[in-house]
């Protein structure tokens, strides 16, 4: 017992030592908490922002309402009648009659609506929810108003802000042409973006009297399956008289899955991007570590000289790096928490924009900051092990003096350096047989390591290539010191040739994606005005435009949600976009990837199809592979083409006019082109006029080449984002570093000094060094870098999104990411050198004592 208490006491003593020297210098334990929290920051920013989109896509839910089990929508239509709504609500069924579209304020911009029975959804939520802060009158919903017909729309605090912002009213807004007053709810029902209207005000609004969107259908009974209340529901139109063959029946849970599917590739990407961020942050802790410890080489020695066994010291640090650990991670979770708030509404307007899902409220979870704090810890621990076991190992008769470091650091750089190579060829080779992105990431996470491991032995190799060709006296002095930094700089140069290298593959990523998707637009856009009405509006549409005579011709689109399976394993059914054009538009606007030989006869003969490059990269389809495709059951058709596609996130299949007219598929077209000859706003205002359609219906060539590049931006401004965070990350581990640095070399400063060098000469002497050592830097990021970029474009994006891009390179972009290096490298030598060379010459020689 007296031997264990001992112990204790001891290890108490180290502690206290310990405490004590971070009390003294601050500096330290700040650059080590410092590098935690940030790493942490953004991989819980991140973390919990994809986490609360997964666990939106499995609660899809209707708004103001629980968790549908099914909806009921048209299987060839964007609508279906009312009256199907009816016959299930007459025959008992607890459903929600929905409506979704598009209208246009006074400047032209778009807004989503949506619409429902407010009465039933608020009724079906409370069903579940009886708690009575969840009541109506708790929202302040004006009930009788809506019922009335009056023109009003609900909508979260978040989006009454971003409207404010965009109109200049916060209680009012204009959509196709009729006036409506805002209802701002709290954020806890989940509208998220969404403008909200009752069905009574939608209807006409959307001018879709009589129809509806989908109607979505709850389950009371738990013990029922949804295929029964499938096969329920289908017996009951049927007894009503509804054809339910042209009904989709959608489980909510399928929905779900699918839409985890159709996203994962997007939240894959940011889940790399966080790691790469964290990464760079556990290096700027890494180096606060070593640094601190170098600095306690001789405390350590001594105290073990004093009695303290090698072991209690071990323990000791140990202690505090676990310490320092918890401390950078609490700091860090309750940062990231706020950044995934800030966000969280960026990727819900990209997702809800690509791909149609909505974002609900999320709650953290303890369970984040475990895995935050295990990783932290591990990753700690393995880079500093090595470290600890060093120093309590070393010769207690070597107590009295600093160890040299720089030849053990040679061995370590040449070893990384080795390592390094090794990791490239690996990761050469395997590239040419990766086709799945997930595999491709892997492999690029390998790259990410190995490229900051090339840095130090390549510092050193042109450090001494320069150092025969200086002339001597102070010049040679300066390379020659330059070296002696590099060691203790290699891990803050290294954190910012990960961050450059990242910022420069994803400039040519995003300039290269931009650059591609504005020449496919000018390819696949060959028409002045795009019309899609609705259904019912369509022929007269077309009588309206034979009789206008200037327009010059139309063109005409059919699409239907359908299903593709390979002819050998036909029960694998995969979801598709089945589209058909007229024989013009399909020659003129299809950008073809390969096609088979002789396509063109077989494809009008309805024996091949074209499929989208998305649809054949994911599910490996190929030219001459045989298909099936729902509606179309009686035909085995071989794919004669691949197309480029970068407006679908879904698969789309285009088949002959011929075939589509043979089958059971739609007569009407979906949609309609139109060259004119005139001002088109004559043209869009006579269709308002004539059929009461809205502008929001009908699309410019300009306004979809806008809108594209727009919903591309904010597609990619989370990345972006992201990115320059990480750069960010970057730049402040080299502060901190160069802090650290400029305060250890204050003695031989000062003996410079002493021996006759101005304060003006050492400041430049050491920015010059610092400077030399990120152009090196720089030098390594470029090709790397667009190495980097060269691997995401042609095997990352294209395994995961199924987009050719052609690789261009912005010389631009990568020169102003090397300005950037500078300047963040100025500002952080500058000021500590300043601080530094300030002091009493008497005070900066007496650090060679310590």
């Amino acid at each position: 017992m007296k031997t264990d208490a001992f112990a204790t006491r001891r290890l108490l003593l180290c502690l206290r030592l310990f405490a004590s020297h971070y009390r003294h210098a601050p500096l330290q334990a700040s650059a080590i908490l410092l590098g935690i929290m940030l790493a942490v920051t953004l991989l819980i920013g991140v973390y919990a922002t994809n986490a609360n989109a997964k666990q939106s896509y499995g609660n899809v839910s209707e708004l103001l309402s629980k968790q549908a089990s099914v909806s009921i929508s048209h299987l060839t239509q964007d609508t279906i009648n009312e009256a199907i709504y009816f016959t299930l609500a007459n025959a008992g069924f607890d459903a929600i009659a929905s409506i979704e579209g598009v209208a246009t304020d006074e400047q032209g911009r778009l807004w989503r609506v949506n619409s429902s029975d407010i009465i039933a959804a608020i009724s079906t939520g409370l069903a579940q929810d009886e708690q009575a802060s969840s009541s109506v009158a708790s929202v302040n919903i004006p009930l009788a108003e809506l019922l009335a017909g009056q023109p009003k729309v609900l909508m979260s605090a978040s989006q009454q802000e971003r409207i404010n912002k965009v109109t200049n009213q916060s209680q009012t807004i204009t959509l196709n042409n009729i006036p409506l007053d805002i209802v701002t709810i709290d954020e806890q029902w989940g509208l998220g973006s969404a403008l909200l209207a009752d069905i009574s005000l939608a209807q006409p609004l959307l001018n879709m009297q009589g129809k509806l969107s989908y109607i979505a259908v709850f389950n009371a009974d738990k013990s029922e399956t949804d295929s029964e209340l499938i096969t329920r529901l289908t017996h009951t139109l049927t007894q009503a008289g509804v054809d339910s063959s042209q009904l989709r029946f959608t489980t909510q849970a399928s929905e779900g899955e699918s839409l985890s599917a159709l996203t994962a590739s997007f939240h894959l990407n940011l889940d790399a991007m966080s790691m790469l961020a964290f990464v760079v942050g556990l290096f700027i802790a890494y180096n606060g570590v070593r640094y601190s410890l170098m600095k306690r080489q001789k405390l350590l020695v001594q105290i073990m000289q004093q009695g303290v066994d090698r072991r209690t010291v071990m323990l000791a640090l140990s202690i505090e790096i676990i310490s320092l650990v918890f401390m950078g991670c609490v700091l860090g979770f309750i940062v990231g928490l706020q950044l995934s708030q800030w966000l969280q509404p960026m990727v819900a307007l990209t997702l809800e924009q690509l791909y149609g899902a909505k974002l609900l409220p999320g709650n953290w979870q303890w369970q984040w900051f475990a895995q935050a704090l295990a990783l932290t810890l591990s990753a700690a621990f393995a880079a500093c092990i090595p470290m600890l076991l060093s120093l309590v190992n070393t010769p207690l008769a070597q107590g009295a003096q600093k160890q040299p470091q720089n030849k053990q650091f040679n061995i370590i750089h040449r070893r990384q350096f080795i390592i390094a190579v090794i990791l490239l060829l690996l990761c050469t080779v395997a590239f040419a047989f990766t086709e799945q992105y997930r595999h491709s990431l892997v492999l690029l996470g390998a790259l990410v390591v190995a490229i900051p491991l090339l840095l130090p032995q390549c510092l050193h190799w042109v450090v001494n290539l320069l150092s025969a060709a200086m002339p001597k006296g102070l010049w040679q002095y300066v390379v020659a010191e330059t070296k002696e930094i590099i060691a203790p700089l290699a891990l803050a140069m290294m954190a910012i040739l990960l961050a450059l290298c990242a910022n420069i593959a994803m400039n040519t990523l995003v300039g290269s994606f931009e650059i591609t998707l504005k020449k496919w637009l000018d390819a696949r856009l060959h028409a002045d005005l795009y019309i899609r009405p609705n259904p019912n509006q369509m022929e007269a549409l077309i009588i309206l435009l034979a009789k206008d005579p200037k327009v010059e011709a139309t063109y005409e689109q059919w699409t239907v949600d359908s299903s593709l399976s390979r002819a050998k394993t036909p029960q694998t059914q995969v979801p598709i976009n089945l589209v058909s054009r007229d024989h013009l538009s399909l020659t003129d606007t299809t950008v073809f990837k390969t096609t088979a030989d002789n396509f063109w006869p077989a494809f009008t003969a309805g024996h091949s199809i074209m499929i989208s490059e998305p649809l054949s990269i994911k599910y490996q389809l190929n030219i001459g592979d045989k298909v099936q495709l729902s509606q179309l059951q009686q035909h085995t058709l071989t794919v004669g083409a691949i197309y480029y596609d970068y407006g679908n996130p879904k698969g789309e299949v285009l088949i002959s006019q011929s075939l589509w007219r043979q089958s059971p598929l739609p007569t009407k077209p979906f949609s309609l082109a139109v060259n004119y000859q005139g001002e088109l706003s004559t043209l869009q205002n006579n269709i308002s006029q004539q059929l009461n359609l809205s502008s929001a219906y009908m699309y410019s060539q300009q306004r979809i080449k806008t809108e594209a590049i727009t919903i591309f931006n904010k597609t990619f401004s989370i990345t972006v984002v992201l990115n320059s965070l990480t750069l960010l990350v970057a730049a402040i581990g080299l502060f901190s570093a160069c802090v650290m640095l400029t305060q250890a070399r204050q003695a031989p400063l000062a003996r410079l000094y002493a021996l006759g060098v101005s304060r003006n000469q050492l400041r430049l002497m050491v920015v010059v060094q610092m400077l030399f050592i990120v152009l090196l830097t720089c030098l390594v990021a470029l090709p790397m870098g667009a190495l980097l970029g060269y691997l995401l474009i042609h095997k990352v994006t294209l395994q995961a999104f199924g987009w050719s891009i052609a690789m261009i390179w912005d010389w631009a972009a990568y020169g102003q990411v090397v300005v950037i290096a500078i300047i963040s490298c100025l500002l952080a030598v500058s000021l500590p050198l300043y601080w530094q060379t300030r002091k009493p010459l008497i005070s900066s020689l007496q650090q060679e004592a310590l």
